[in-house]
């Protein structure tokens, strides 16, 4: 999934970065607002704070290793990319179509958590809880979205900073077989 996420992302910055970075938002009048990038911290903050309830997701949150040096690449690669289809393409989409704001961020968060479903291909549980809490973190990343002008540098940070943090343990614990509906399975 990185690579075909990293390739994407050259692809599409190949003929002109300077326009690419302004299209995600990372350029001067283009970033959104203050509001939508403290609203962006702090859903990245409380979606790590739930997520560090299971046992190897707190213990990889700060550990330098090869793991988290993967987890970086693949924060910036999701980041990007899935904040890109799920936030401007859908959202524009629906925009364009006259759909109301509140239909936009419901099939936003609704589309972002149906993807993560794929988590349960080992175990329902862990599809189901990657799901509904991806649906609630997709329809807050969505939310953000309109209150910073459409612009994706604050879901994209937000992505990032959640993807950096706890993709270590929750591959870890995927691995184990330790996810269950809302809480780690027990040993």
């Amino acid at each position: 999934m990185i690579l075909w996420m990293g390739a994407l992302i050259v692809v599409l910055a190949a003929n002109d970065i300077p326009a690419f970075t302004a299209y995600l938002g990372f350029a001067r009048g283009e970033s959104g607002n203050l509001i939508s990038w403290l609203c962006a911290l702090i859903i990245a903050a409380l979606y790590i704070k739930s997520a560090s309830k299971n046992t190897d997701i707190r213990r990889y949150l700060f550990k330098l290793d090869f793991l988290k040096a993967a987890a970086i690449v693949a924060a910036v690669c999701a980041g990007i990319v899935e904040e890109m289809v799920f936030r401007k393409w859908i959202m524009d989409y629906l925009h364009g179509k006259n759909f109301s704001i509140y239909l936009q961020i419901v099939l936003s968060g609704l589309a972002f958590g149906l993807a993560h479903l794929l988590w349960g291909l080992r175990n329902y549980k862990a599809g189901i809880n990657a799901a509904l809490s991806t649906t609630i973190l997709g329809t807050a990343l969505a939310c953000v979205y309109v209150i910073g002008d459409r612009s994706l540098a604050p879901c994209i940070a937000a992505h990032f900073i959640i993807t950096a943090m706890i993709e270590p343990g929750l591959v870890i614990s995927a691995a184990r077989d330790r996810l269950g509906f809302w809480s780690e399975k027990s040993e």
